[in-house]
């Protein structure tokens, strides 16, 4: 969800527990299915299956043997852009000095993470092409939310271990409660309720790490149609 090539995540330093993407069904062939669509993602272009079929030179019935349907090759694009977005906030968190520990570390790298979603060129351009069909692949139990928990596991598990932080709930029931209570807020802009509403997130998730809310201010709620 952010510009970034992909190319350049073997360089980077792992978090701990980072999660395994998931393995391409086909080898070498879905590999190439995957990264012809990664490019399309990232240039803001449509994954058209025929197109890629024809990029690829085969048949449509061995492309979707090798990468499984549209939705599913969409949502393992997403899945991956999840995870490079998430490690470039850590990244941007990690490089301030002095830096936040514990509880206020996560909470700033989920800060840092959703004004990233937001701003990406390439999921504005999804998002406007076809906005229920993302909502419902990064909101339903699939590759991005369990690729978003476990990210988000690891950098708990780093603060746990670290005796940073001391959270009242299992790490892995926290990180997937944080997940999917933060995707409302997040994605409201495309459920009908005007704007993205990152700071009502960042609030929620601060109570359920343990930390003060802040200051949200007045709430809109979305007009039931």
């Amino acid at each position: 969800m952010t510009a970034r090539p992909p190319e350049d995540l073997p360089q980077e330093r792992p978090l701990q527990g980072r999660p395994a993407a998931p393995r391409p069904r086909g080898g070498r062939g879905a590999a190439a299915v995957h990264a012809a669509a990664r490019a399309a993602y990232l240039r803001g272009d449509s994954l058209d299956m025929s197109a890629l079929a024809a990029e690829l030179g085969v048949g449509r019935a061995t492309l979707y043997r090798w990468a499984g349907n549209r939705e599913d090759l969409l949502g393992a694009v997403l899945s991956d852009a999840t995870e490079w977005t998430f490690r470039a906030a850590v990244r941007d968190v990690d490089a301030r000095r002095p830096g936040p520990t514990g509880g206020d570390r996560v909470l700033a790298v989920l800060d840092a993470f959703m004004h990233r979603v937001v701003d990406a060129e390439p999921l504005r351009a999804l998002t406007a092409r076809e906005p229920r069909l993302f909502v419902r692949l990064a909101t339903s139990p699939g590759l991005i939310e369990s690729r978003s928990a476990a990210l988000l596991r690891a950098l708990l598990d780093e603060e746990v271990a670290a005796g940073r932080m001391a959270p009242l709930l299992p790490v892995p029931v926290l990180a997937q409660a944080i997940v999917r209570i933060g995707d409302g807020p997040l994605y409201a802009h495309l459920l009908g309720g005007g704007e993205p509403r990152i700071d009502e997130a960042l609030a929620v998730a601060a109570v359920l790490l343990g930390l003060p809310p802040g200051d949200l201010g007045p709430i809109d709620t979305p007009r039931t149609r």
